[in-house]
């Protein structure tokens, strides 16, 4: 059945808008002024047309990925670098002795002022936080298994869910995509936002690290965080209830 000349348009348009990231369906619906009902049922016909890939909540492109992990090392640098200081100014306060860093880009950089405190027991999803406290007189380092994402070389999985359930820490540090305070961590897969919403609950402190760029991001799936949680970025700490 050929498609009306109006759905076409507003499926074009919907494509265009995609080009930019993913979108949910309530922004969806607001920029094409456009019922949530329809978007609804135009995601649905376009994913299975094979134009576009549903998400929880919205919809991304084709192709959609995580940006690799070297290109993000290079952004925001500035601000990553201040939010690691202030991360280990939090570390030190607390006077933890189990932490546990997420894989990602401003953990790398906490991880880098981390290399000589062998009092610390330092659990991990990521390849190069457990490279860079390789050190001889560094802090004890456990590796948590699992399939490695070839963008953030963190593990997510069976694997991963089965090590991160039987752990406790006093700290997390924990990475993101996106920011929300209500929403909690935003990821790029399921997956992902899985394994960080199973090590918030094995934590007695969940910080995450992130600049303000990732603040009402949209992106694939979230992670709810436990009540108390912080988030850190370039201007400080901010308390989330």
């Amino acid at each position: 059945m050929a498609i009306r000349s109006g759905t076409q348009r507003r499926r074009e348009a919907i494509l265009g808008l995609l080009k930019t990231g993913s979108w949910s369906i309530p922004r969806l619906s607001g920029e094409l002024d456009t019922s949530e009902s329809t978007i609804r049922r135009d995601l649905r016909e376009m994913a299975a047309d094979g134009e576009i890939i549903r998400t929880i909540g919205g919809a991304a492109p084709v192709g959609y990925v995580e940006p690799p992990l070297g290109e993000r090392m290079e952004q925001q640098a500035e601000s990553k670098d201040a939010i690691a200081a202030r991360a280990l100014e939090r570390l030190d306060e607390a006077r933890v002795r189990t932490v546990f860093l997420d894989a990602g880009s401003t953990t790398v950089r906490l991880a880098e002022r981390i290399r000589d405190r062998s009092e610390l027991t330092v659990f991990t999803r990521g390849l190069e936080i457990a490279l860079a406290l390789a050190h001889p007189v560094g802090p004890k380092v456990i590796m948590v298994g699992g399939e490695v994402s070839t963008l953030s070389h963190g593990t997510t999985g069976a694997l991963s869910d089965h090590a991160l359930s039987r752990i406790h820490v006093d700290i997390a540090f924990l990475g993101a995509d996106a920011v929300d305070p209500a929403q909690g961590l935003g990821e790029p897969s399921l997956d992902e936002a899985r394994t960080k919403e199973l090590i918030a609950e094995r934590a007695d402190h969940v910080v995450v690290l992130a600049d303000s760029s990732k603040a009402g991001r949209e992106v694939a799936a979230w992670a709810l965080l436990p009540a108390g949680w912080t988030w850190i970025d370039e201007g400080g700490e901010h308390a989330q209830s």
